[in-house]
């Protein structure tokens, strides 16, 4: 598989920089990308109009007329997949990676050491988006990619598993699908199982998610959330 890479950050200098240090990683790792540059969110949305198929961004915030913020914001009305790393010298933005769902938050300098292990980790989630669970419905048996999944509810003998693409409602035991699922889900409640990429807010009571649902958090589990929510992170 071949990926599309973007790098966009108003300081050219900043944006070789990143391209230098992301060309032996790909060689290291035997895959394949076309790196793509660009110096302003502007430019960056106007391809992205007509190419949605970008797999990663590495994006500074801090830039003008639109800042990175605000680009992540727009791709995310329609694109959950796009790995979004950003990059930048300042540490007052980090909660607005929650709202954004952004894979990781790097201070500048950035060096190899910081950087590889969050390049690494956003293939293995892109390799991640090819799994699914195949689950049955009163109409039909649905395949549905983990990617797409941001909780499951229990109600009584059924699940409703809400997704990106809607809600589906399957005879499953909870804690039967919580078997089919990797660490980025976690039991945060007996009745709720949350995608932690999905989380926007964390609070002592619950979890706000990105398309707006609140999920409550069982007494006593705030620490395993939130822990679990910084080692996602």
């Amino acid at each position: 598989m071949k990926y599309k890479i973007a790098i966009c950050d108003d300081d050219i200098s900043q944006v070789d920089f990143l391209e230098s240090i992301l060309t032996p990683w790909l060689k290291i790792n035997n895959i394949l990308a076309d790196i793509k540059k660009y110096s302003s969110a502007k430019s960056f949305l106007f391809d992205y109009e007509s190419e949605k198929d970008f797999d990663i961004l590495l994006l500074d915030i801090e830039m003008p007329e639109i800042n990175g913020i605000e680009l992540a914001k727009t791709v995310r009305k329609e694109n959950y997949s796009l790995q979004i790393i950003f990059i930048t010298g300042f540490y007052d933005y980090f909660s607005d990676g929650f709202d954004v769902s952004a894979l990781h938050y790097l201070i500048k300098p950035v060096d190899e050491g910081k950087l590889f292990p969050v390049l690494d980790k956003a293939i293995n989630n892109l390799k991640y988006r090819q799994r699914s669970v195949l689950i049955n419905t009163q109409d039909a048996d649905i395949k549905i990619p983990l990617s797409d999944i941001i909780y499951i509810e229990a109600e009584n003998v059924f699940i409703n598993i809400h997704t990106v693409n809607g809600v589906y409602r399957t005879r499953t035991p909870l804690t039967k699908f919580y078997e089919n699922l990797d660490d980025s889900f976690l039991k945060v409640h007996r009745s709720f199982i949350v995608s932690l990429s999905y989380v926007k807010k964390i609070t002592k009571k619950d979890l706000t998610l990105i398309s707006g649902d609140i999920v409550p958090i069982s007494r006593g589990m705030y620490e395993t959330v939130h822990s679990a929510l910084i080692r996602y992170l």
